[in-house]
């Protein structure tokens, strides 16, 4: 009994301890900025169906590579070969009703030249005769269009690639605009990276950038090329950098990366990402967060983070701002009854100083 109820005191008094604090502040690691990314082909295409029916062949899985022309699926074409019947049959018939109109303007001709037939008769037969070309002419485009769309039934590769994905499998519905595969060339790669609103100004005025790949080699982007609109959600610009064409063995897409922007010399603190120790920083499965003081109490909020730099710290791109004091220990901070401690005990040292509790 008394056991438990000295768990109890020491619990309690966990719960309630003061946790360190201290002002998140920017700090220029090496001069880099440090922001994740993505591999991305420069030439991919969605194949979709253009006609509605069943899939009835899919020919590739995803990893095959295709040719250009090859075919990639097969829609059910029994319908789109029933409109070409109909629209064969529509020409045939305009073809006799011409026939029929050119002899009767031929016949009304030569009436007209003995006199036996009225001018009136005359325009007539020969207005029929060019009303019944007409309608050959729609009945023709008719076929055409009808021949056209039947060629739809048959998905082929727009150029030489490896099928990244595949939507749908044989006996799926496939309609007008729905995703059958995705098809890319893979020789041609780039980094995509989401740059934080804030820190667009400091990456366009980089030195230099470089990409640095999941296997550590860095590589300098033979071009560079910033979007111009923000995503009105996330206030992230997106930067494509396009990897030279020796780099063909970069990744696969959709791996991660690193893309670094060497700030230029003398550029101003500002601009260089917040560093916390990485005992501020919370992970809960896709969480990330640290604990805000505000009114004396700790608020948990999201942050984006960027680099680990080790014992300098992990980067903080967004969710907080220089000047905000956080808690050092995000563990502690979690606690019930956990409460800043008193500024005057607080650190004053950078982020990376070791988190202590007040006494």
């Amino acid at each position: 009994m008394l056991l438990g109820v000295g768990l109890l005191a020491a619990s309690d008094a966990l719960h309630a301890a003061p946790v360190a604090t201290a002002l998140a502040r920017a700090g220029a690691v090496d001069g880099w900025l440090s922001i994740d990314g993505t591999l991305q082909p420069v030439r991919q295409a969605t194949l979709a169906a253009q006609v509605g029916g069943n899939v009835l062949v899919l020919a590739v899985k995803p990893g095959d590579r295709v040719r250009s022309g090859q075919l990639v699926a097969r829609v059910d074409e029994r319908e789109t070969q029933a409109a070409v019947q109909r629209s064969e049959a529509g020409v045939a018939q305009a073809e006799a009703e011409t026939r029929h109109a050119r002899l009767g303007a031929e016949r009304s001709r030569d009436l007209r030249a003995q006199g036996f037939l009225s001018q009136a008769a005359l325009d007539q037969a020969e207005t029929q005769f060019k009303a019944a070309q007409a309608g050959l002419q729609q009945a023709q485009a008719g076929r055409n269009q009808a021949t056209l769309v039947r060629g739809f039934a048959s998905i082929t590769a727009p150029f030489d690639g490896v099928v990244l994905d595949t939507h749908l499998q044989a006996g799926d519905l496939a309609a007008p605009g729905r995703a059958i595969a995705t098809v890319y060339a893979p020789g041609a790669l780039r980094a995509v990276v989401q740059l934080p609103s804030s820190m667009a100004a400091a990456a366009r005025k980089a030195a230099e950038v470089q990409v640095e790949l999941a296997d550590g080699r860095r590589i300098a982007p033979s071009s560079r090329n910033l979007l111009p609109t923000a995503d009105a959600v996330s206030q992230t610009v997106e930067w494509r950098l396009e990897l030279p064409a020796a780099t063909a063995d970069a990744g696969l897409p959709g791996q991660a990366l690193r893309v670094l922007f060497q700030g230029r010399a003398g550029a101003q603190p500002s601009t260089a990402p917040l560093l916390l120790p990485a005992s501020a920083v919370l992970r809960r499965g896709e969480l990330t967060a640290v604990y805000v003081v505000q009114d004396q109490r700790f608020v948990l909020r999201a942050v984006r983070t960027g680099a680990d730099r080790g014992a300098a710290g992990i980067e903080v791109l967004a969710g907080l701002k220089p000047g905000e004091r956080h808690a050092l220990d995000a563990v502690q901070a979690g606690l019930a009854g956990a409460v800043p401690a008193a500024s005057a005990a607080a650190p004053t040292a950078a982020p990376t100083a070791t988190p202590t509790a007040a006494p």
